[in-house]
């Protein structure tokens, strides 16, 4: 791919992933998960995309640069310190076990690997919350928020489910439309 077609892809990418944050932050996820701190991570579909598309740096800029962006647009320096936390342990896990997807194409059928896009996407899910109670155990000094690991781990077990099927789709729709 072309620079400049790069570029104005990853812009594309970074705007849709902000969006999809900003549209996140007005859902009432509480009524389908009542758990503090649980969110679909709807963002985390374009950092998927972007991952098995472009590449593991396009991804890295463009979750940066959504992090970036919502502390910029209204979350204070905590959230951006959890968003960035969390979305970096995330992508590393994630561009660590795309490796074990069969020519790194987990979205499809033929897929011999080890980890599926859904595997991918839950181990990442998981990895998000792990980063985030890293940052919050530093920032508030105490181990004991290790306890609420658990409960988000189980709760990362159904959200990666719902961003890798969300991200599988995409992914069939634009390889099938030879765009990738």
């Amino acid at each position: 791919m072309k620079y400049g077609r790069l570029i104005a892809v990853c812009g594309v990418m970074t705007a849709l992933s902000a969006a999809f944050s900003a549209l996140e932050r007005l859902l009432p996820v509480f009524i389908l998960i009542p758990l503090p701190g649980v969110k679909l991570g709807l963002a985390n579909i374009v950092t998927l995309v972007a991952l098995f598309t472009l590449g593991g740096l396009p991804a890295f800029c463009i979750l940066t640069a959504r992090c970036l962006l919502g502390w910029f647009f209204g979350g204070g320096v905590t959230g951006l310190l959890f968003s960035l936390t969390g979305g970096f342990f995330a992508l590393g896990v994630m561009r660590l076990l795309k490796r074990f997807c069969a020519g790194g194409r987990a979205d499809t059928a033929e897929n011999k690997g080890f980890f599926s896009l859904y595997g991918v996407s839950m181990a990442g899910a998981a990895a998000h919350n792990i980063g985030q109670i890293c940052a919050a155990m530093v920032l508030l000094r105490s181990f004991a928020l290790l306890g609420y690991l658990p409960v988000l781990l189980i709760a990362s077990i159904a959200t990666g489910l719902i961003t890798g099927t969300m991200a599988g789709g995409v992914l069939k729709r634009l390889r099938g439309s030879k765009q990738v």
